[in-house]
C-alpha cells in the first residue's frame, strides 16, 4: 500500500503528529512563564573554586538581572571528588575520574519553604601524564566542563518545575 494514493491515511497521520502533546518549555521567550520564574531565582554563594564556577554557570543560564525582585533562592552544595583508577605495575596512577555532584534546593524567599530538592552530577576521565602541570591543567579543565554540564542539568530541572507552576 502506498501512502501517496491514500489521502485519508495521510491526513490521519498529520492529525496524530500535530496532537502529540509536546509543548516548548520556553514558549513566549523572555515573556513566558518559565523564563519569568527563572529570572526570579537568586543563587546563593557556593564555597570554593568549584562553587565559584558553578554559581557563575548558573547565573549565566538564569539571565540574572541585578534590579529585579527575587522570589526564590537556589541553595547548592557541591561534592567534588578526584579518584585515581588506572594504576601501573609501579603503583603510578595513569587515569583519574573527576566527579562533581550537586545537591540543590529551590527555596521560596517569602515563606522559607523548600519547593524543590534534587541532585545533579557528572563525571569526566582525565589522563595522568608525566607533566604535573599538564595533569593539573586537565583537572581544572574537567572541573570547568563539569560545572557547565551540571549547571545545564540544574536549569533543565528548574525549567520543568517552573513549567508545572504555570
Amino acid at each position: 500500500m502506498r501512502i501517496g494514493n491514500q489521502p485519508f491515511l495521510l491526513l490521519l497521520c498529520a492529525m496524530l503528529l500535530s496532537s502529540c502533546g509536546l509543548k516548548p518549555i520556553y514558549a513566549d521567550g523572555r515573556n513566558g512563564a518559565v523564563s519569568s520564574i527563572l529570572g526570579q531565582v537568586e543563587v546563593d554563594p557556593i564555597e570554593g573554586k568549584n562553587g565559584w564556577l558553578m554559581r557563575n554557570a548558573l547565573n549565566d543560564r538564569l539571565a540574572v538581572t541585578r534590579n529585579s525582585d527575587k522570589l526564590y533562592k537556589l541553595v547548592v552544595t557541591l561534592d567534588d571528588q578526584i579518584e585515581g583508577f588506572g594504576v601501573r605495575a609501579d603503583d603510578t596512577v595513569t587515569r583519574e575520574r573527576r566527579t562533581l555532584r550537586a545537591r540543590y534546593q529551590l527555596v521560596e524567599l517569602a515563606s522559607g519553604n523548600i519547593l524543590l530538592d534534587a541532585t545533579a552530577g557528572s563525571d569526566a576521565g582525565i589522563d595522568v601524564v608525566s607533566s604535573e602541570f599538564a595533569t593539573i591543567a586537565a583537572e581544572d579543565t574537567a572541573l570547568e566542563n563539569l560545572s557547565q554540564n551540571v549547571a545545564d542539568k540544574i536549569i533543565s530541572r528548574l525549567s520543568l518545575f517552573a513549567l508545572d507552576q504555570k
